[in-house]
């Protein structure tokens, strides 16, 4: 079932439509988060992030991988798991951050191919502006956040690229270089993440 968000926090204008899973996820309190993880989806389109978010990837796991919030190409934006829940997708960082999902094809299909490594879909200004409200809304809602980091500043591990087995590609990209930081962090209070502080 899909509904507004009623936790206040300027959050209003984000629809819920919970995962089947969160009640599975572990819970903490809101004072324990400081860090925004943005994503992008690395797929063609929200439906297709929703059947990835629903699967259950690991053998002996009761639930599945995703971020809290997922924001559209259109700028319409969705909570799949309440911020009070432990979602995951930053690996070490889950715990306490609060992870951002934009929707963007990134390496999609060929994540690890290593001639394809370049994103290079843009993120509409629709999009970000609807990311902007979102962590404004975050900011009120959670006091002790401080932090934006994107995927790939957390996770810089590399991985065998499947085009070639003696070539390594990086595990994340995103949200890549075409997303615009600048603009973002102008138009928020949250600094850019020091892994000093990871």
């Amino acid at each position: 079932m899909t509904e507004r968000t009623d936790q206040g926090g300027g959050l209003t204008d984000v629809r819920r439509r919970h995962l089947s899973y969160v009640s599975r996820l572990d819970q903490r309190e809101r004072n324990d988060i400081d860090l925004v993880v943005i994503h992008c989806t690395e797929l063609p389109d929200l439906a297709m992030a929703r059947e990835f978010g629903e699967r259950i990837h690991y053998p002996g796991s009761t639930t599945g991988n995703s971020g809290h919030f997922y924001i559209d190409r259109d700028g319409s934006a969705e909570e799949w798991v309440p911020i009070e829940r432990i979602a995951h997708h930053a690996d070490i960082h889950n715990e306490r951050s609060v992870g951002v999902e934009l929707v963007n094809r990134g390496r999609y299909p060929d994540w690890y191919d290593s001639r394809r490594q370049e994103l290079t879909e843009p993120y509409p200004q629709s999009q970000i502006l609807s990311l902007v409200r979102l962590l404004t809304g975050l900011q009120q809602a959670l006091p002790s956040l401080t932090w934006l980091a994107g995927h790939e500043h957390l996770d810089r591990r590399l991985v065998v690229a499947s085009d070639d087995a003696a070539r390594t590609v990086l595990r994340k990209r995103d949200p890549g270089p075409l997303f615009p930081w600048e603009q973002v962090l102008d138009q928020v209070t949250l600094r850019l993440f020091d892994l000093r502080q990871s």
